[in-house]
């Protein structure tokens, strides 16, 4: 039972990361940070109790940032309105968890763009980590510039940058929790403290209320609507799909840990949060010698112990949990390198999605360039035999996202 320990503990970081990726959504943080951890209880244990499989279920990073970056930000879309749009997304995602389509897709989708989706979305948190940490900002005559190393903020943000990659490298248990308590410390001592900081009470417990069932589905049949339920859907289907087949040790327990996953998902945006994933860091636990449920379910237990801590997060500054972003977006980048980049035809249409998603701050707009190249080339390649059926229909699916959006 203690393997889940560790987990969890490598894991927890996103008690705090996850609501601050929220705010810029216009969801209370304090509130968020509840939602967090109730979604991560309860997928925690449906994954151990339905699928029995050693598999953390929490709000995923990624998704999180499509959720706010791309759907509020870019698309103008209220937090509620989002919040439909996840509820609807996850509903599809159960749909396809728990028919044949889960299997169709696995097959049809081809490597190289689920491995494209996984590093293209990680190089959009690495753009958002160093600019919660200030060292990097909007430059007058180009795009992005280095931020000012003179101020307390970003030097803090690049101590614990260092921090937590020795902490990384080392295999240290709870390596990235150690990083954001240290450097919080650090920053405490020295009076660096964000003028929007975090302060979590459980008496506000009785105010979440305010974000539970607070989906908006009046904008249901607009366009904008489903251009993001689609490109959601997308998201969490394969992102999911990818990371269950790379980390479970026993295959046949896939099937109902993507069905756990998926209802998980949808309950999470009832709760007030962005749609909760299978997360990478359950490979550690797995390592080390999870095999079953209990490794979850022993998580979720941790997880709602962590409420009664929640009061320390108005100690933690922006740039103790901006290193914890980009060093995630980092280790997501790391699937560039199973793609066959000697296949042009292959790495090109994954190459779009990786740096599209950053330079236009949207996740959808990579993921729609990059699925609709990918059967065009492989016809110009001679090798369109070999490109399934569901490739073209989604293909043409995200080529009308594209257009429908340019006329929004």
């Amino acid at each position: 039972m203690l393997r889940g320990s560790p987990v969890f503990f490598a894991i927890s970081y996103i008690i705090l990361v996850n609501p601050m990726i929220l705010k810029d959504a216009g969801i209370p943080t304090d509130l968020s940070v509840f939602a967090t951890i109730i979604s991560s209880v309860i997928g925690c244990l449906i994954m151990g109790f339905y699928a029995n499989a050693p598999i953390i279920l929490t709000p995923g990073m990624g998704v999180n940032a499509f959720f706010t970056y791309t759907i509020c930000s870019t698309m103008g879309l209220s937090w509620q309105v989002a919040v439909a749009i996840s509820m609807v997304a996850s509903f599809i995602y159960i749909l396809v968890a728990f028919t044949k389509l889960s299997h169709l897709l696995a097959e049809a989708i081809p490597q190289s763009l689920k491995s494209g989706i996984t590093a293209g979305i990680g190089l959009f948190l690495v753009e958002i980590g160093l600019e919660k940490a200030g060292l990097i900002v909007a430059g007058k005559n180009s795009l992005i510039v280095l931020g000012n190393l003179t101020t307390p903020g970003p030097l803090l943000a690049i101590f614990g940058i260092l921090l937590s990659v020795i902490l990384y490298l080392r295999n240290v248990p709870g390596n990235f929790l150690i990083g954001i308590v240290v450097t919080s410390a650090i920053g405490v001592l020295l009076g660096i403290k964000d003028d929007d900081s975090v302060s979590v009470h459980l008496s506000r417990l009785a105010d979440y209320h305010q974000i539970l069932l607070h989906g908006d589905f009046s904008k249901l049949l607009t366009i904008p609507f489903v251009l993001a339920a689609f490109s959601m859907t997308m998201i969490l289907v394969f992102e999911s799909m990818g990371l269950l087949q790379g980390v479970l040790p026993d295959d046949r327990k896939f099937k109902k840990s993507f069905q756990a996953s998926s209802v998980t998902a949808l309950l999470s945006g009832a709760l007030g949060t962005s749609p909760t994933v299978a997360a990478a860091e359950s490979a550690s636990g797995i390592e080390t010698g999870g095999r079953t449920g209990v490794m979850a379910i022993t998580a979720g237990v941790l997880f709602g112990i962590s409420l009664f801590f929640v009061p320390l997060l108005a100690y933690v500054p922006q740039a103790a949990i901006a290193p914890v972003i980009v060093i995630t977006g980092a280790i997501m980048m790391e699937a560039i390198g199973s793609i066959d980049m000697h296949d042009f035809a292959a790495w090109f249409p994954a190459f779009l999605i990786i740096v599209l998603i950053p330079l236009t701050n949207s996740i959808s707009t990579g993921l729609a360039f990059g699925f609709v190249f990918y059967p065009i080339l492989r016809l110009a390649s001679g090798d369109g035999r070999n490109v399934s059926p569901a490739m073209y229909v989604l293909g043409g699916l995200f080529l009308i996202d594209l257009v429908l959006s340019a006329l929004l």
